[in-house]
């Protein structure tokens, strides 16, 4: 029975060590696609479940409660031949608020230049430093943001390793034809957003993400007010970079994310900081300005 047990510590101890970063979930549609051979859509969803849980992205030892709570969802509106489709993606990323059942959304962004070809049971490869695929270019580049974000959500300019990485992805594949890793195509792309976030002049913008989790949300359970106050050193930060450069991918993406809780956290503030909150954001986010008015509709 010992030595039973030994083995198993033996063999057991060193996969627990390192276990994943990512309780991902992964799911591909093809509502659009004719056809009945469907089996190559639930094979790729397999193979990209494994690739994305299964895979150590990162040189930190994860407790099995501490995953990083995400999803991606690719939706295939053609198929173009055998093997080459076209399609888009949805990433949504989480995080637990601190004492609460509560998961806020810190990313939902949908990516909508994803052509990649796929042969059925084919190994999914990734290099850091080379341009395999656009398939797993996309999908690592994502979880490297996905990393960069939640890191930057617990501690200042905690992400910069994996924007780093994301922007070594970007870089790889600036030789490929395929479309969403070059700056010319649009300002709202791969390249950009990991430019914003690793633009020392957009920083404030990433010290928000800190302030409005980590003393914001995450002290909201026991003060609620000393919690708003870390929401509002994020929004400030959020003025000062919208006038910086309005309009920014990661700033759209922020309130995209952020617009409805934003609303609800101010919903039950006192009337003049309702009254400041609503005129600040009606200046970050213009086009969304009778949204945040129902902030001051609501009685505290």
């Amino acid at each position: 029975m010992i030595r039973k047990l030994i083995i198993f510590l033996i063999i057991c101890l060193p996969a627990l060590a390192k276990a994943q970063e990512f309780m991902c979930q992964v799911s591909v549609n093809s509502p659009q696609v004719e056809g009945s051979e469907k089996k190559v859509f639930q094979s790729l969803q397999t193979q990209l479940y494994e690739f994305v849980n299964n895979r150590k992205w990162t040189n930190y030892i994860y407790k099995p409660e501490e995953r990083i709570e995400c999803s991606i969802m690719i939706t295939v509106t053609e198929r173009v031949s055998s093997d080459q489709f076209k399609g888009k993606v949805n990433v949504v990323l989480k995080r637990p608020v601190y004492k609460t059942s509560y998961n806020s959304d810190l990313l939902n962004l949908v990516d909508k230049d994803f052509d990649f070809k796929y042969v059925e049971f084919e190994p999914l490869e990734y290099n850091d430093d080379a341009y395999t695929s656009n398939l797993t270019s996309m999908v690592a580049y994502y979880l490297y943001v996905m990393l960069g974000v939640d890191a930057d959500s617990f501690s200042k300019l905690g992400g910069t390793l994996y924007y780093e990485k994301a922007r070594a992805a970007v870089n790889a594949a600036q030789n490929s034809s395929d479309r969403g890793w070059k700056a010319f195509e649009s300002l709202k792309n791969r390249y950009w957003l990991v430019e914003n976030l690793l633009n020392n002049a957009y920083s404030p913008f990433r010290d928000g993400l800190y302030s409005y989790h980590r003393t914001g949300l995450d002290l909201m359970s026991e003060n609620m007010d000393l919690g708003r106050s870390g929401v509002n050193d994020c929004l400030e930060n959020l003025q000062k970079v919208n006038r910086e450069k309005t309009g920014l991918y990661i700033t759209q993406l922020f309130l995209d994310a952020k617009r409805d809780e934003l609303i609800n956290i101010y919903s039950q503030a006192a009337p003049m900081d309702k009254t400041k909150i609503v005129n600040m954001m009606k200046e970050i986010d213009p086009a969304n300005s009778s949204k945040y008015q129902q902030i001051m509709t609501s009685s505290k």
